[in-house]
């Protein structure tokens, strides 16, 4: 009779602990979202693409035929054309769930800055994040977990893991110095995908 009674306080117990341990996996790892889609359709800014610098010719100084004509104005140059430009480019390549896509660094005509996720698309997860970095973009696993070693700046939650998307940047992140962005999954400090911002 006794061991019968005391079996029954202890069942209780392991069934509210493994269903504690479930609950918390569950909201831990959020497996559903590896079969769900976020699907984001925003309305991305258009970009000019800025004109190559031109240089001066070498001049001989012994030659002068190949000297340059002296100015005829001491006009200032003319100002860049006004609108968005874009100044940074890169193709997303994957690390440790398949990313496809373009992230762009646009200048705004205001002088603010935006990145855009053109046509992206990565798996669901849990604590997505994006940052920009100034670790490189690596191929392979060697790329999952270098994005947190040095400086980075978090824009925001990913919007959605498939569409067009735009994320304001403040006006106190160093864009020099931060020349990637990765899809940051902050819960397991991993990356799902990475693209190098080139100019």
């Amino acid at each position: 009779m006794w061991k019968r009674l005391a079996t029954k306080p202890l069942t209780w117990v392991l069934a509210v602990a493994l269903l504690g341990a479930v609950a918390f996996g569950g909201y831990w790892f959020q497996p559903w979202k590896l079969v769900t889609d976020e699907v984001v359709d925003e309305a991305v800014p258009v970009a000019q693409v800025p004109a190559p610098q031109t240089t001066e010719p070498d001049t001989d100084p012994a030659d002068p035929a190949s000297a340059s004509p002296e100015p005829t104005s001491s006009a200032p140059a003319s100002p860049s054309p006004a609108g968005n430009q874009l100044i940074a480019a890169g193709e997303f390549v994957t690390h440790e769930h398949e990313t496809t896509g373009t992230a762009q660094l646009i200048r705004l005509a205001d002088g603010g800055h935006q990145l855009v996720l053109r046509d992206f698309a990565t798996s669901n997860g849990p604590d997505l994040r994006v940052w920009l970095s100034d670790q490189p973009v690596i191929d392979g696993r060697d790329g999952w977990f270098v994005f947190d070693d040095g400086r980075w700046a978090e824009l925001d939650r990913l919007k959605g893991n498939r569409g067009n998307q735009v994320y304001d940047i403040p006006d106190d992140v160093d864009l020099d110095a931060l020349t990637s962005v990765s899809i940051w999954c902050k819960r397991f400090s991993v990356s799902f995908g990475a693209a190098d911002l080139s100019a």
